[in-house]
């Protein structure tokens, strides 16, 4: 089942169904929306930027555009996807809007867990959004943003509520998901901690103290987001490792080189030979 609304005047696109709105992924690709996938009433098996994620019953994962995405198995799911230009457009709270906590503002991909409560009410809207896109009137694109924007108040709630963010003080954390925004438009080209400190209007070690409570520093998470894009053009590509320096910003293959080992004790050639995906435990 997979319903499809689009808005020729914007380009916007929403897509809502269930797991046939993934058989497109079978082979590991650039997943291009911004996507929920809710495990409603059985396990199931993906695979993100060649990590294997079991999604276990009564939980949703959050993917963002950029990710490389591959659907192995599962059933009765319910999925939604949509591009920038349906939900990006709209002036939205910085918690809820495409920058917020669900979509850039955490290191690991974001997995929801749902109570029977929380079941419920995730239930009621879905049906409300299949309603609506029966609804074709000149205020159907409204409501289906309003409903869009009402589901990601949600899980923005309970993703909140169920990690470290809620022991940290709203400034620090606000902080840290604007440094996350930046890093991830020019990490490409910007390595230093000094460059993103500058725009956020911070000091260097004001900016670092602000991470503090974290496991990581600035420093590793623009490290870490150099090494994934790195691997993702190691995994889906054939560029040399020469070429793929380049495109993650460096000058000199050797340097990446370097980086790269320290992260995953492998150089990229080795880890292009190997081509296994990394497996790790359910969330």
């Amino acid at each position: 089942m997979i319903k499809e609304f689009k808005e020729f005047s914007t380009d916007a696109i929403l897509r809502i169904g269930n797991e046939e709105l993934l058989s497109t992924y079978s082979v590991s690709k650039n997943v291009e929306l911004f996507t929920f996938i809710w495990a409603k009433d059985s396990t199931a098996f993906i695979e993100v930027d060649g990590i294997s994620v079991t999604l276990e019953q009564h939980k949703i994962i959050v993917l963002t555009p950029n990710q490389y995405f591959k659907f192995i198995e599962g059933y009765n799911l319910i999925v939604y996807q949509f591009n920038r230009e349906f939900y990006c457009i709209k002036d939205h709270d910085k918690e809820v809007s495409c920058h917020g906590v669900l979509f850039y503002g955490n290191s690991i991909i974001p997995i929801i867990e749902l109570d029977s409560e929380n079941q419920k009410k995730l239930d009621f809207l879905h049906q409300v959004f299949l309603d609506e896109l029966e609804t074709v009137d000149n205020i159907q694109a409204e409501m289906l943003r309003m409903l869009m924007a009402r589901f990601i108040i949600t899980t923005t709630r309970l993703i909140k509520q169920q990690s470290h963010f809620e022991n940290i003080y709203n400034d620090q954390v606000d902080l840290i998901r604007e440094f996350n925004v930046l890093v991830e438009y020019h990490f490409r080209k910007e390595h230093s901690v000094a460059f993103y400190a500058e725009k956020l209007f911070k000091s260097p070690k004001t900016l670092s103290n602000s991470f503090s409570k974290f496991i990581k520093s600035p420093l590793q998470i623009i490290h870490d987001r150099i090494i994934l894009e790195a691997k993702r053009l190691l995994i889906y590509t054939d560029k040399s490792a020469k070429e793929i320096a380049y495109e993650v910003g460096f000058d000199d293959a050797s340097h990446l080189s370097r980086m790269f080992k320290k992260h995953t004790s492998l150089s990229p050639s080795e880890f292009k030979k190997q081509l296994k995906p990394e497996t790790v435990g359910k969330y």
